[in-house]
């Protein structure tokens, strides 16, 4: 079983097409290692929202994510409020779940 660890640890790589797209199987087996994550769009993307203190600490994370985002190349939907952020991760160039969106979800968990 990977941990949440593990996922952290390893980087994004370019992936296009859909023999990159995970199994719903092999998606259910790295949601496991993501505290509060579930499935969502049929298992074509993972969401989780996250509560905040107030609207400075709201930005800070999000801030911290798209530093993230950019240094992995792989960019999340997000929603954003005053007091909690909406984070959704879907691999557009494959038509649904990477190992990418569990890599990136896995280092969100960090920041939070």
């Amino acid at each position: 079983m990977t941990t949440l660890a593990q996922l952290a640890a390893r980087h994004c790589k370019p992936l296009k097409g859909d023999a990159h797209r995970l199994a719903s199987e092999d998606a259910a087996a790295l949601l496991a290692a993501l505290p509060g994550w579930e499935l969502i769009d049929n298992g074509a993307a993972i969401r989780k929202s996250f509560k905040f203190k107030d609207y400075y600490q709201t930005l800070a994370f999000v801030n911290a994510l798209a530093y993230v985002a950019h240094a992995q190349d792989h960019h999340p939907d997000l929603g954003v409020y005053y007091d909690h952020v909406v984070v959704r991760y879907s691999t557009h160039d494959v038509g649904g779940l990477s190992d990418n969106d569990f890599i990136c979800a896995a280092k969100v968990e960090y920041l939070a």
